[in-house]
């Protein structure tokens, strides 16, 4: 079983550090555009090769940070990252700048996937996860207002993730080592809810990809179709990554009060909904109005979705695959969203990315249903005779804690396997019901077998 960190403030930044480039990409988007003459798909190409590469990286460390432990991992993808962006914003010519950005995205996804696993080690994986995405929202709103003051071409935007990956490299002292070899140590085991975890991570990677379509061009959408200047558009991405805050802040208090199917599955649409109404806006009310709804939506919905990957396995495997997948989704969305924004305007661009997350919110929240997402409360565990035992255990005076209280999310149950066994033929005669043996009172916590 994985260590529990002794706090999750090292995780937080690391998370941070990895999620800051997607968060950026919009102005490093419109940078690339501007200040080294590429076109729009040319500009979205670049940003899908930063997040393809950050998406290697999750995948090859995919069941491999609780081997190598937390500290070395982040601590090679951190500096990979300040390297890489370094590099990218002290460069003039393109070959170069795509060279630092595969190289720093690589370092962005080690990172993340070294936040991803021990999230999913936490005893409140979503609470965590909601603290991660509160403060790279925080960084990028900040960032979102000074930059447009500054100016710096496309320098800033990569020397800004490069100097918060110098900045949080001193939180992973407080990050756990590696394990020690031998028996004790893990072994890579079956993969938990493989069928639900193969939905979910192939759903993350069409929502990512729906998203970050739409978030790659938004800002080509405030400057031409809406007409607004780069300060105007800092301020709109600014206040919407506010309400990202907001909406993060209310999801950690709600909790798992209404399971993570719900606010899966009604987030989804009226992201869906925003994504129509941000692509066809043809003013600056209903522009930041759509940006605005969408980005508070958007950070609850992935808190839930982050937080349901982790559930599956407490070794974040499916964590830092579903992430991965994500950011498979996120690297081809610029481009899709370039491709089709060229092909057939913005506003069918829109139709088309809010058809494909109303498609992918059925089998995202079937999952989050089949896998715990309702909360338990009377009626949702019933015995074999039909009557809750929540209710139950309330009405018939059962001993504190032994049961789970109402309102509280269902508790995962975990496969044990016994290999000693197999070689064994069981039959039913041995074994017999865990009770008081004999009369000394004691509990008889273990089944008895014949030959024992």
């Amino acid at each position: 079983m994985s260590s529990r960190p002794r706090a999750a403030w090292p995780l937080v930044a690391v998370f941070t550090a990895g999620y800051l480039a997607s968060y950026l990409l919009p102005t490093i988007v419109g940078r690339l555009s501007v200040y080294l003459g590429l076109s729009p798909a040319q500009g979205g190409l670049v940003g899908s090769a930063l997040l393809l590469s950050s998406a290697c990286a999750g995948f090859c460390l995919a069941g491999r940070v609780e081997t190598y432990g937390p500290r070395r991992p982040a601590r090679i993808g951190l500096t990979l990252a300040a390297l890489g962006y370094g590099c990218a914003a002290l460069a003039g010519s393109v070959p170069l700048v795509v060279t630092g950005v595969v190289v720093g995205g690589f370092g962005s996804g080690t990172a993340t996937a070294v936040a991803a696993a021990g999230i999913a080690a936490q005893r409140d994986p979503h609470r965590t996860s909601s603290l991660g995405l509160l403060s790279v929202s925080a960084t990028a709103g900040l960032l979102y207002l000074t930059i447009p003051h500054l100016g710096g071409g496309h320098r800033l935007p990569f020397a800004s993730i490069a100097l918060v990956a110098l900045l949080v490299w001193p939180a992973t002292s407080r990050l756990g080592g590696a394990v020690p070899a031998g028996p004790a140590a893990p072994a890579a085991g079956r993969l938990p809810h493989r069928r639900s975890g193969l939905v979910l991570a192939g759903g993350m990677l069409v929502w990512s990809m729906a998203q970050n379509a739409l978030w790659g061009v938004s800002s080509r959408i405030g400057i031409v179709q809406v007409g607004l200047s780069e300060v105007s558009i800092g301020a709109v991405f600014a206040a919407a990554l506010g309400a990202g805050l907001l909406g993060v802040m209310g999801a950690g208090l709600l909790g798992a009060r209404l399971g993570r199917a719900v606010p899966i599955g009604l987030g989804t649409v009226i992201i869906a909904v925003m994504i129509v109404v941000s692509s066809s806006a043809g003013g600056l009310g209903s522009f930041a109005t759509g940006e605005i709804v969408w980005n508070t939506f958007y950070p609850v919905v992935l808190s839930y979705l982050i937080g349901l990957a982790a559930s599956l396995d407490i070794r974040g495997r499916w964590a830092v695959l579903a992430g991965s997948a994500s950011s498979v989704g996120v690297a081809c969305g610029p481009l899709l969203g370039s491709v089709l924004s060229e092909a057939s305007g913005y506003r069918v661009m829109g139709l088309i990315l809010g058809a494909m997350t109303l498609l992918v919110a059925v089998p995202v929240t079937a999952v989050a249903l089949h896998t715990g997402g309702r909360p338990l409360v009377p009626g949702s565990v019933r015995r074999r005779g039909g009557a809750p035992v929540a209710l139950l255990a309330v009405t018939t005076g059962a001993v504190p804690g032994a049961v789970p209280r109402l309102g509280a999310p269902e508790q995962a149950v975990t496969e044990l396997s016994l290999p000693e066994l197999r070689r064994r033929r069981l039959v039913r005669s041995a074994f017999r019901t865990a009770g008081p043996a004999g009369g000394d009172g004691q509990s008889n916590a273990y089944a008895s077998t014949s030959d024992r």
